[in-house]
């Protein structure tokens, strides 16, 4: 088969699509004839050396994909040859074939086709396990999403609004705010100018955020802290502004705040099925309904996955980048 392989770390010209061994489905797994993969934050730091994959992964990048069913491996039940899917990957995405662990295999949502299925399974699951799983976002709550333009922060923006939460959501232009208006945003904050922390107390009366979803990291730990409510929850699911931050803990006992931290690709193998399982039940309707729509900014051929990493390095796009085998 042919994958997109890193032979030398470095920038976007580092991707290579190159002949290499086809993959063979262990036991309990699935083997993916790919339609589609899409490119997320995590494959550009594989790309330049900082994110290897967990032991045992496809050493290729690739974190969600979507295609058929071309061979099931010992103990695999439930599916069959031929079944369109798509799936939630450690590695290999960025294939013509791949195999992974049928815990992490869905069904295509209802009315949903093969190419843009290929952008759900990594955020629906982030901002599942995150915002509803781990901070239990609740109705009538509000939602401070950072980067809300960005695949997660699609996703992130209709999942919480579908639950009858409040949403707020920073971006870096009109544009993106726009488009955060339209998946159903209730307060727009552009970061290049205006202070987050005091738009949001004032969207909230002073109040403060119950959960934020930040994929930022040590540049907005202390903001994030002074946005939150009492009671309120901050996850952490990305480092882009850094990985070391002072934090006041007195700010966040007298808030009685908690702070979390979590990432999908390394996890063992039966929580990244449970999360996927729960996706199955609770996101998957609101997807086939029509309430949650996966958005889709562009698609290109998987060779060209360098253009691909280009535009989503200079944040070029609102939702997700799509590439086609």
């Amino acid at each position: 088969m042919r994958a997109i392989t890193i032979p030398e770390p470095g920038g976007p010209e580092a991707l290579i699509w190159a002949e290499v061994p086809d993959p063979q489905p262990a036991e309990g797994e699935i083997l993916i004839d790919v339609a589609a993969s899409a490119v997320n934050r995590a494959d550009l730091l594989q790309r330049q050396g900082f994110y290897d994959p967990p032991p045992g992964s496809s050493p290729y990048p690739g974190l969600e994909c979507a295609g058929r069913v071309a061979a099931l491996g010992p103990g695999v039940h439930g599916w069959a040859v031929g079944d369109e899917v798509c799936a939630l990957l450690a590695g290999g995405g960025y294939a013509e074939k791949v195999a992974v662990p049928a815990g992490q295999v869905l069904p295509l949502p209802d009315g949903i086709d093969l190419v843009t299925a290929a952008a759900l399974p990594e955020v629906a699951c982030t901002v599942w396990s995150n915002v509803f799983m781990i901070a239990h976002l609740r109705p009538g709550e509000t939602l401070l999403v950072h980067g809300g333009s960005s695949g997660i922060g699609t996703m992130a923006i209709q999942l919480a609004k579908a639950v009858g939460a409040r949403v707020v959501v920073t971006a870096g232009s009109a544009e993106k705010l726009a488009r955060c208006a339209e998946l159903g945003a209730d307060v727009l904050i552009d970061y290049h100018q205006q202070d987050f922390v005091t738009e949001v107390r004032e969207a909230t009366g002073g109040k403060g955020a119950d959960v934020i979803l930040d994929i930022v990291g040590a540049k907005y730990l202390e903001r994030n802290v002074k946005a939150l409510a009492v009671n309120g929850r901050l996850a952490i699911i990305g480092m882009q502004g850094g990985v070391k931050a002072e934090l006041n803990i007195g700010a966040l006992l007298a808030k009685r705040a908690a702070i979390t931290a979590a990432g999908l690709r390394a996890r063992p193998l039966q929580e990244k099925a449970a999360i996927v399982a729960a996706v199955r039940e609770h996101v998957w309707p609101l997807i086939g309904n029509g309430q949650v729509r996966p958005v889709v900014d562009r698609t290109l051929p998987m060779a060209d996955a360098a253009e691909a990493h280009r535009v989503v390095d200079a944040s070029g796009h609102i939702g997700k980048v799509v590439l086609t085998v």
